[in-house]
């Protein structure tokens, strides 16, 4: 059960990351966010080394930097997704995408087949998808076709992250992990500073050049150093979540049961949207949050 637990609390760690990084997202363009906060998660990473140790070999680190490319796509469609929100509606969309990904692979590639419990929970995964996401109803917080897709997108560059973390052997330590962590940086770093050079270039302040220009998001006027804030709060998030998977993947648990307990960090990022922001649903789309959530579950024990 400590491999379970593990990928439960990190679940619960990635929930608040992503809360912190729509909000962060909001004051400033999905890409800064990602290059901010994973430099906080590599600063993080790298003093963990010290302690955690481990003993990488070249492929493991190869997949620490794939993982890393993975995880830069990911969160910078998941925040930017966010930003555009409603927050509870778009997290568990990627959520229930990241959790069946693996499971995919899992069983294409000869992983341990889907028991009863784990095909119920694929079914429910698309039902919960459903109600949550296409409602009826101007009145309804429902996102849009762009939000929707980049959720999508999000949820299978996250899967495809934990993939690849568990490719690398359990002596490798923590060092992948900074590794993958470092080229995330400075790739959203780069990309981010060519946006924003860009931006400048065409007339904007360099502070308006930071803001999000999606249409659709309601820019927060509050100041940059408040962003700047919640984005490294987010990257120490992550990089302690990415931690807590990678120990429960190398504690032995599978695949499939880890990423679909991961996958259950909506809770955390709805639970904060509902004190915070007062996002409210209608009953139907509770109904598929807590159907998301059972999907999980069953996949888990499945």
């Amino acid at each position: 059960m400590v491999p379970a637990a593990l990928a439960f609390v990190g679940a619960l760690v990635y929930g608040s990351a992503d809360f912190l990084g729509g909000l962060a997202a909001q004051r400033l363009r999905a890409v800064v966010v990602t290059s901010i906060s994973a430099a906080a998660g590599t600063a993080l990473l790298a003093a963990l080394l010290l302690v955690a140790g481990g003993t990488p070999t070249s492929a493991d680190l190869v997949w620490g930097a794939l993982s890393g490319v993975a995880a830069a796509i990911a969160i910078s469609l998941l925040y930017g997704c966010l930003a555009l929100g409603p927050m509870s509606v778009l997290s568990p969309i990627t959520a229930v995408v990241s959790a069946l990904a693996p499971v995919a692979w899992d069983a294409a590639t000869g992983g341990a087949p889907l028991g009863a419990g784990a095909l119920a929970g694929l079914a429910l995964a698309v039902v919960a998808i459903v109600l949550v996401a296409f409602l009826p109803g101007r009145a309804r917080p429902r996102p849009s076709f762009r939000a929707l897709a980049m959720a999508v997108g999000a949820g299978l560059g996250i899967g495809a992250f934990v993939i690849l973390l568990d490719q690398i052997s359990p002596a490798a330590g923590l060092a992948p992990l900074a590794a993958g962590r470092a080229l995330s940086a400075i790739l959203t770093g780069s990309v981010a500073l060519v946006i924003v050079a860009l931006a400048v270039r065409a007339g904007q302040t360099r502070s308006g050049a930071l803001r999000p220009p999606v249409e659709g998001v309601e820019p927060d006027p509050g100041p940059l150093r408040t962003a700047v804030v919640l984005t490294v709060a987010c990257g120490l998030a992550v990089a302690s979540a990415n931690a807590l998977l990678f120990a429960a993947l190398r504690a032995g648990e599978s695949l499939s049961v880890v990423a679909a307990l991961t996958a259950l960090y909506p809770a955390g990022t709805v639970i904060l949207a509902a004190l915070v922001l007062h996002e409210r649903l209608v009953p139907a789309q509770w109904v598929g949050l807590a159907l998301a959530l059972v999907a999980g579950v069953l996949l888990a024990v499945g």
